[in-house]
């Protein structure tokens, strides 16, 4: 279960928005017990890029191995 403050992975492209599968956001509200997640996706200088309504299949939790990296 994916909850509030919780840190995610995007798991798709969203060209739209400038962002990619990958990059890391922190779930701001859970909505109807998992069926959406409002997602803030940030700067590592705390600018936000976007917020936006996901579904389940565009996120997923931090893993253990993962590893946080820099792009333009």
């Amino acid at each position: 279960m994916i909850n509030e403050r919780d840190c995610v992975v995007l798991t798709a492209d969203l060209a739209q928005q400038g962002l990619q599968a990958s990059d890391i956001g922190t779930v701001v509200h859970v909505h109807g017990g998992g069926a959406g997640y409002e997602v803030e996706f940030m700067t590592l200088a705390g600018e936000t890029v976007a917020v936006l309504t996901l579904l389940p299949d565009q996120l997923r939790p931090i893993a253990r191995r993962d590893l946080a990296h820099v792009r333009d």
